[in-house]
Order: C-alpha cells, then structure tokens, then sequence
C-alpha cells in the first residue's frame, strides 16, 4: 500500500497547492491513501468546514491537526461530525473529535492516528499512553497504521518512533513547518521522518508574512500574522507498507516546486 502523507498545509497558497496537485501525486506516485496535517488550513490557523469538504472532495481521504484546530470556533461541531478530521488523541477525554481514524482502503484495514508533543506546546496528556491506548484498542488485523506527532521537539518525535518501532507503520512529525533529512525505517519496520515540512508559502516565515513576524519579534505592540505569499512548495512524504506485515518497505521524502 501506498500513503502520501502531506506536511503542514499552510493557507491558501498551501491550500491551493494540495487542490491543484493531489490528484497527479496519486498518479504519480500509485497512492492508496492520501493524509494532510490541516490545522493551519485557514488562513494560518484551524480549519472551516467548507475548505476540509473540499480538500476531502478533491482526494485527500484523511486529516490530521494539532494545537491550532480549535482556534477558529466552527472547528470543534464540525470535528465530532466529521470522523475524517482528527485532533490529537492525548487532548483531555471530553474534548470534540477523535485522534484516531479506522477505514478499509482496497480491502486492507487501516487506522491514521495523531499525537501532540508536549515539550514547548500547549498542555496535554501524556502521547507515550495514549498511543498504548490507541494500540490497545485496535484489532490485531488492522496493520497499516500511521502516526502524526505534531510537536516542536525533535528529540520527543525520534522517542515516539522508537517507542512505536515495529507496532505501527509509519511514524511522522509535523508542526515546525520545516522538513528534515532523516527518513529511515527503524529494526522492526517503521518508517520514520522527524518532520515532513510546510505545504505553503516559503516567502515569508513558516508560511507567514515575514513583516509580521519579524514585528513580533521586536516589538510588544505586534499582531497575529498574515499568511505569505509567493514562492509555494509541497513537502511530505510517500511511504510504502507491505499490507501483510504492516512494516514499511520505504519511506520517500516529497519537497516539490509548486508555480
């Protein structure tokens, strides 16, 4: 089986990037499954449901997210009806949404799971237990299993792919908006990229407007910055999972031009 897995997708120059290519990366790249981190979906922060319905429509199959999924209201009613949207599994019990995703894609059984570090991020609960949990909960049939750590740690994403080698597929990071170069299968099977990178702008800073930021920086009176625009690239990455085993066979970065 083939995933593609999608980096941050940062506001409409990320948006329209992922609108405009997904279906030639499904081609291209033979995908059966195509996951994108959304939380920065709208215009740098959360999501609506007319833009998640959209992507949705145009071949994205799952979402993942992070700490900024609830910073726009319509999120959370549209989370708890949308099984397709997640929001981290270690958020507190009683918050709207699921942090997993179960479905069956070309008759093989696959869950999409999503985690939040906890090292310089918002609180939350503890990801080491509630990915056991989630495991715990799976059936022993369901292999193909995918991780999103959303966290700004490096050293809390490398932890969680070794805490989680050999019992799901694939484990990726998202959230610093910046893609690293250490794509590698762990011993027992699982494909490891500590983040796969921005989908967005790359005129500016992390997707957003360069002025804004660099205000914010030195300055107490700035603001919420705008997205940027310009230069636009698409980063991720395709991982192949043998669907007997659940072990990945390769893990491929994606860091392409988007004009």
């Amino acid at each position: 089986m083939k995933v593609l897995i999608i980096g941050d997708v940062v506001a409409k120059p990320g948006r329209l990037a992922v609108l405009e290519r997904i279906q030639d990366l499904r081609e291209q790249h033979a995908i059966d499954l195509a996951i994108m981190n959304a939380e920065n979906l709208a215009g740098g922060f959360s999501v609506t449901p007319s833009l998640c319905e959209q992507l949705f429509s145009s071949g994205i199959d799952v979402m993942t997210s992070g700490n900024h999924i609830f910073d726009k209201k319509e999120a959370a009613p549209y989370i708890v009806k949308q099984p397709r949207l997640l929001r981290p599994a270690n958020y507190p019990p009683n918050t709207p949404g699921s942090g997993i995703w179960t479905g069956v894609v070309n008759g093989t059984k696959v869950a999409v799971m999503n985690l939040m570090g906890r090292v310089f991020m918002p609180p939350s609960d503890d990801p080491f237990r509630a990915v056991d949990q989630l495991l715990a909960d799976l059936p022993d049939d369901t292999r193909v299993r995918i991780v999103d750590m959303h966290a700004e740690a490096t050293s809390e994403k490398v932890a969680m792919g070794w805490y989680l080698d050999g019992r799901v597929s694939a484990v990726v990071g998202t959230h610093t908006h910046v893609q690293t170069a250490d794509e590698r299968i762990f011993p027992n099977g699982t494909g490891y990229l500590t983040d796969l990178g921005m989908t967005g702008s790359y005129s500016g800073v992390i997707g957003m407007e360069k002025k804004d930021v660099i205000t914010r920086f030195t300055s107490a009176t700035g603001r919420r910055a705008e997205h940027s625009t310009g230069t636009v690239r698409i980063c991720g990455a395709v991982v192949d999972v043998d669907e007997g085993t659940g072990r990945a066979r390769a893990i491929t970065r994606l860091n392409l031009a988007h004009d």
